[in-house]
């Protein structure tokens, strides 16, 4: 079926012209499944790629109860108040066994919420792994478009995996609880050695000095991890995102970071290797689709899963079988 050429055109103008109904809506047809709305969403990306605005993407994780849901709407509220556009992609966990999600991170950012100059986007994983949404990078570009300075992507925070993030935005912060008896998480590798900055939030009260113990010892783990191949040095500092302490401290280590990799042309580099892995995943994902809405190979699938089941023949087998009856197909 083609789409409706006149829908995408006045579509993707309401998204430029950043009317924030219209993108909430564009962000839906790129989410849903529907291959009618799959060809609309297509169209729309192809139209807001031509006005993509060069944006600041940071990615946020840390285990849950570190605090990223209050340090996100703080620090948006620090990046609003400097005259920045603030755009805050979070990421639910979605149920096993409903496929369905809470959302609730609008909710808890309320005050950041109601700001013009921010827009908050709860959005379910959908069975993605790596801690994002399967289609947070193309809602990154409707985002772009829309003329959104900066961009915050909070992870869904379940631990060392949380790497997925990395590939679709710049700089990578890391969110850890003072005290919590994880110091020692700093030797080890994922999630660790990709940071650009450790934050170890709920620096007040009681924890001031917990945090910076557990800054110092971050600090000496970093220096066991090879150098990053854009030059930058991983930093530690703590913060405390209930009081708005350390929150100036991270944006300005943001700016240096955009600085320092531009001026080396890593920032480039690094965006045109996240496209390829774009390209890739988008693949891979036509690839399983195609496959699995072939009626003749889903008859093949069911009658070698009963085989698997019985112990009639090894799984390698069955895939095999499976592949080579995809290839004729």
């Amino acid at each position: 079926m083609t789409p409706d050429v006149a829908y995408i055109n006045d579509l993707s103008k309401k998204v430029i012209e950043n009317d924030r109904t219209a993108l909430a809506k564009a962000i839906t047809l790129i989410e849903s499944t529907k291959k009618e709305n799959q060809k609309i969403a297509e169209g729309l990306l192809e139209k807001c790629l031509e006005y993509q605005k060069e944006s600041v993407r940071v990615g946020i994780t840390g285990v849950p109860g570190v605090g990223k849901s209050t340090f996100i709407e703080n620090f948006g509220m620090l990046l609003v108040h400097r005259g920045k556009k603030v755009a805050v992609l979070t990421i639910d966990p979605s149920s096993n066994e409903t496929k369905g999600s809470i959302l609730g991170d609008k909710v808890r950012m309320e005050t950041l919420s109601k700001e013009k100059n921010a827009f908050i986007r709860p959005s379910p994983t959908s069975g993605s792994l790596g801690g994002v949404a399967r289609k947070t990078r193309e809602t990154i570009i409707l985002l772009e478009a829309a003329g959104y300075d900066v961009i915050l992507i909070e992870t869904v925070g379940v631990g060392q995996n949380e790497t997925a993030v990395r590939d679709m935005t710049d700089f990578f912060l890391l969110l850890k609880l003072p005290g919590a008896g994880d110091e020692l998480q700093g030797i080890k590798r994922g999630v660790m050695e990709m940071a650009d900055v450790i934050a170890i939030n709920k620096a007040d009260g009681q924890n001031v000095q917990p945090a910076e113990t557990a800054q110092l010892e971050f600090s000496r783990a970093l220096h066991l991890f090879s150098a990053k191949e854009n030059g930058w040095i991983p930093q530690v500092m703590t913060c405390s995102a209930l009081e708005n302490k350390g929150l100036e401290t991270i944006w300005s280590c943001i700016k240096k970071f955009m600085l320092h990799t531009k001026e080396n042309g890593s920032f480039h580099r690094t965006r045109k290797q996240q496209n390829k892995k774009w390209l890739r995943q988008h693949l891979n994902h036509i690839l399983l689709q195609d496959f699995y809405d072939n009626p003749t190979l889903s008859q093949a699938l069911s009658s070698m899963e009963e085989k698997v089941m019985e112990s009639e023949i090894t799984p390698f087998v069955a895939a095999e079988r499976l592949l080579r009856a995809y290839r004729k197909a």
